[in-house]
């Protein structure tokens, strides 16, 4: 029934509501009657109500009693802060005041004495705006000119904190030149506190000590002018002298007097003129008009001599404020300077004229060697040029002879049965190979000495190449009774094989030539992510001297019994050279020599590109074929046709494309395979042999191009058409062997 948390008067009244409800109660029972007991009863238990109840109200009145002391003890400390917060307000040097919820509550005596004329409305409840507006508009405020709606603008601005709170800060002037720093923040329990800081002494030592740097920095920058080497002055707006040094007076010759604050330019101009202190023909004639040019904003830049010979050179710049500056160098070292140069100049100017004419005879000279040269460099070209085309040529009419004649003297080998005749047979074999290989040499060192040498570099398996030449080399070796071993490989290189094989060959052979006893070896080994072909013999050695000279055409190791023309190793390092494959040689006398090439690797293949197949052996039995021969040469015609007869063949002999189509017209069938020679009479060749007869026959014949012609040109249209070449003078083994592989599935 009472609320513990109501106030100790309102309990108190209750609890007396409470006993009055009971104490009436009771009256009323002995009222209504009953026994004496329960009457007794009664008034026991309404006495014990009566002492609890007693009880609750005395702790109620005890509780009372403190809260009011606690009261008590606060309303005193509240006016002890009141009185020490009145006496710090009273003690301080400026003006404080307070303001509750935008209104004053309480301010110092400084806060209502600052502005008279503000005095008489700063009383409590003074609203904060009113009170802003109220200094703005005080007429004791000090306004610089323009100044004073900005300054009143300053006073109403307030800025936002980082809780939001607002806060400013400005400096006020008053009259009496006395001056005061404003400061209102608001506080965390969104009151507003104003202080009033009086910042006269702090202001006039702040304006004392601006003067004195002032003064300072003019003294300092007069110092300055005074010891510069340049002659400085400068004017107002108006024309009138500001300041000056020295040296300026000195420089033009201008008395002192005349040189004072306040002194106006055109004096100093009219001065200058009238005693004619700058030398009349160095004087602009416009001199009189250069203040109106100052005055239109334009820079003037002049020089001038004295009468005693020194030389000027004036300035004259605008300032920002309307005035001038005039700067004035002696530059007569310079300008004297200035006239050696430029005497040296012209003495250098017609010392480069002489060598410039020198140079341009010498030039005309040069140009008429050059000429000559051009001339005899064509010449040269030409006459290379010519022996190209007669190499070429050669190569083909010196071939087509020494053809005819190897396949002559094969069958003369074949039907010759006395011994006698067969010697004579063997050593005319042996002198066509020798002018054959010569042949050969010659033409290979023309092709790689001429400048549009051409290479037709593919990738192809090198093993196949050794195996041909160790068949090649195998017959040479055996003559001489040395050991020759070619080891096998499986490796693919990058090159061009027919000028590889012919490096290796003639390293092989030369090896052979130079080696009495023993054996040479030819195998092969990686270095560093390429391919080295080696090349070892036993031979006699090669000394320090002659490893230096080997490599030159016509060029013999000393003590050698070689029968070669000096030229092997000529062309092998021509063809390395060429192809970018490194070429070394190591050598001991007596004890043998090692060549090596270094070829580039390439990914093995299942099929490769050669100019002919190299056949595991040679085939045997009858020639059981017909085989189409075109050939202009009528000797070399003869000996193919009696040679392939002599293998069992049926030969079809042409001499042009035209009478092959009227052979095959004639059978009325086309041929097994076609042997033709590349260059024809009457710009005929053996293409066009090979086209016609396909397309007569409606069908790809077998074909092989017999020809001394090592173009690339010929290889790619080989590839390109399906043909194969064979170079002059043919080897009849593989002759022999490349039609039986090009006839092998028309057989089947």
């Amino acid at each position: 029934m009472i609320d513990p948390n109501d106030p100790y008067e309102i309990q108190i009244a209750k609890q007396a509501k409470i006993i009055d409800a009971l104490i009436n109660r009771a009256e009323r029972g002995h009222e209504v009657g009953g026994t004496a007991y329960s009457l007794f009863q009664s008034a026991i238990a309404l006495q014990a109500e009566v002492w609890e109840k007693t009880k609750d109200l005395e702790k109620a009145l005890d509780t009372l009693g403190r809260a009011s002391s606690e009261l008590e003890i606060a309303y005193q400390a509240q006016e002890r802060i009141q009185r020490n917060l009145a006496d710090a307000m009273v003690a301080m040097e400026g003006g404080f005041a307070l303001f509750s919820e935008d209104r004053l509550q309480v301010c110092n005596s400084q806060f209502r004495q600052l502005l008279p004329d503000v005095e008489s409305i700063i009383k409590p409840g003074l609203a904060f705006d009113d009170y802003l507006a109220a200094v703005n508009a005080s007429r004791y405020l000090v306004h610089e000119e323009g100044e004073g709606s900005k300054a009143r603008g300053r006073l109403a601005v307030t800025a936002q904190g980082p809780s939001g709170q607002r806060f400013s800060s400005f400096v006020m002037a008053l009259r009496n030149d006395r001056w005061f720093q404003i400061s209102y923040r608001q506080t965390s329990s969104d009151n507003m506190a104003v202080l009033q800081t009086e910042i006269t002494d702090l202001v006039r030592e702040n304006r004392r000590e601006k003067n004195r740097l002032i003064d300072q920095q003019a003294h300092l920058l007069q110092a300055a002018f005074d010891h510069m080497s340049l002659g400085v002055c400068t004017f107002s707006s108006t024309g009138e002298l500001l300041v000056r040094n020295e040296r300026f007076g000195e420089l033009l010759g201008i008395p002192l007097p005349l040189l004072k604050k306040g002194t106006r330019f055109q004096r100093i101009i009219e001065h200058i003129e009238r005693h004619e202190i700058l030398d009349r023909t160095s004087q602009d004639p416009e001199i009189s008009n250069w203040f109106k040019a100052l005055l239109r904003g334009e820079t003037i830049q002049q020089r001038f001599r004295r009468r005693d010979g020194m030389s000027l050179d004036m300035r004259v710049h605008s300032l920002p404020d309307g005035g001038f500056i005039v700067s004035i160098m002696d530059i007569t070292a310079e300008t004297e300077a200035a006239a050696l140069l430029e005497r040296r100049v012209r003495e250098r100017t017609a010392e480069l004229t002489e060598a410039n004419r020198l140079l341009q005879k010498h030039a005309a000279e040069q140009t008429k060697i050059e000429a000559a040269l051009r001339q005899a460099k064509e010449v040269a070209e030409a006459a290379h040029t010519s022996k190209t085309r007669f190499l070429a040529a050669a190569s083909h009419d010196l071939l087509q002879p020494i053809n005819a004649a190897k396949l002559y003297l094969s069958t003369l080998t074949e039907t010759v049965e006395q011994a006698e005749a067969k010697e004579v047979v063997n050593r005319l074999n042996r002198s066509f190979n020798s002018i054959e290989t010569l042949l050969q040499a010659l033409l290979d060192i023309s092709r790689l000495d001429s400048s549009g040498v051409e290479f037709n570099v593919t990738s192809f398996s090198l093993g196949n190449m050794l195996q041909g030449l160790a068949e090649d080399l195998a017959p040479l070796a055996a003559e001489k009774g040395i050991k020759l071993t070619i080891l096998p490989t499986t490796r693919w290189v990058t090159s061009d094989q027919r000028y590889l094989m012919r490096c290796v060959q003639n390293l092989v052979v030369n090896a052979i030539q130079y080696t009495e006893r023993g054996r040479v070896l030819v195998g092969c080994r990686m270095a560093e992510g390429r391919l080295r072909i080696e090349v070892w013999d036993t031979g006699i050695g090669i000394s320090d001297h002659d490893q230096a000279r080997v490599f030159k055409e016509f060029t013999r190791g000393s003590g050698g019994k070689g029968t070669g023309m000096g030229l092997g190793l000529s062309i092998v390092e021509r063809a390395c050279r060429h192809l970018d494959h490194a070429l070394k040689l190591k050598s001991r006398p007596g004890h043998g020599t090692m060549f090596s090439i270094e070829v580039p690797l390439a990914a093995a293949e299942y099929g490769g590109h050669g100019e002919s197949p190299v056949a595991e052996a040679p085939p045997e039995g009858s020639l059981d074929l017909i085989v189409m021969v075109v050939e202009n040469d009528a000797d070399e015609l003869n000996a193919m046709t009696r040679k392939l007869e002599n293998w069992g063949a049926s030969v079809l002999a042409a001499s042009s494309t035209a009478e092959a189509l009227a052979l095959m017209q004639e059978i009325g069938t086309p041929p097994d395979i076609l042997l033709a020679d590349y260059q024809l009479d009457d710009e005929d060749t053996g293409i066009d042999t090979i086209r016609t007869l396909r397309a007569m026959a409606g069908e790809e014949i077998p074909a092989v191009i017999i020809s001394a012609n090592r173009e690339r040109e010929l290889l790619l249209l080989a590839r390109e058409m399906s043909f194969t070449v064979l170079n002059k003078p043919v080897q009849l083994v593989r002759l022999r062997a490349l039609i039986d592989w090009q006839t092998r599935g028309r057989a089947a």
